[in-house]
């Protein structure tokens, strides 16, 4: 951390060192609470159902059917917003939603009581269908983390301007090297140049050589019936 660090540059590295903890527990927090929304709001919606369905005469049924109508609230909900599903799959799941949330509201509303109570009743049931549809939502932003990771690198960062000496004084050193490099390359370059040069006046020589060599037996191949001729030829040699 840079010494002449202003306290606005201070917080923001503080900041962007615990922004992806802070946001791992703020998801987490969410998706239990609204865990614990869902869950409260199913046992009203349940037990006034039940309830109404007990004075109707329904017995046991009474307790049955809405824990039937939630469950299936809770799975059409968990099909429709799952990442990957089949779009088949969750074009049905949205229509069964529509219809068990449509009945199950139409039961609260029809059980006897005030009528703010019913319609609160009735609200409910939709309170469950946003809450699960708001806790497949969540997730984080990755476009916002990196624009707010930018942003921070940058409060972070002291603005400082060089000197005009020392600005020239670097651009003169890195000219110099840039040619130092450049000289050393054609050196390279010429010296490679050379070297192949003298590899190939090599391979030609030898080449000559064992031609001329060649020659030399098959000359000395045709002589076999004159050896005398042959014995001239080798003493000049």
């Amino acid at each position: 951390m840079p010494a002449q660090m202003t306290l606005t540059q201070q917080f923001a590295a503080e900041y962007a060192k615990g922004a992806v903890p802070g946001m791992l527990k703020a998801i987490r927090t969410i998706k239990r609470a609204n865990n614990g929304i869902l869950a409260g709001a199913l046992a009203a919606s349940y037990l006034h159902q039940g309830h109404y369905l007990v004075s109707l005469g329904a017995g046991l049924f009474a307790w049955i059917v809405p824990a039937v109508f939630d469950l299936a609230m809770l799975s059409m909900l968990t099909i429709s917003q799952t990442a990957g599903m089949a779009q088949d799959a969750r074009k049905a799941a949205l229509k069964v939603l529509v219809v068990v949330v449509t009945i199950s509201a139409a039961v609260n509303f029809a059980a006897p009581g005030p009528l703010g109570l019913r319609i609160i009743f009735s609200l409910v049931v939709g309170l469950v269908a946003g809450v699960e549809w708001v806790a497949a939502k969540i997730r984080p932003d990755f476009a916002a983390i990196e624009a707010r990771e930018v942003e921070a690198t940058a409060e972070i960062r002291p603005a400082r301007r060089l000197d005009p000496e020392v600005a020239r004084q670097r651009a003169a050193k890195a000219a110099l090297t840039r040619r130092a490099n450049q000289a050393a390359k054609s050196a390279e370059e010429a010296a490679r140049s050379r070297g192949a040069k003298a590899a190939e006046r090599a391979r030609v020589r030898a080449a000559k050589d064992v031609l001329e060599q060649a020659e030399l037996e098959g000359f000395f191949t045709q002589q076999q019936g004159y050896p005398e001729v042959t014995q001239q030829v080798r003493v000049r040699q």
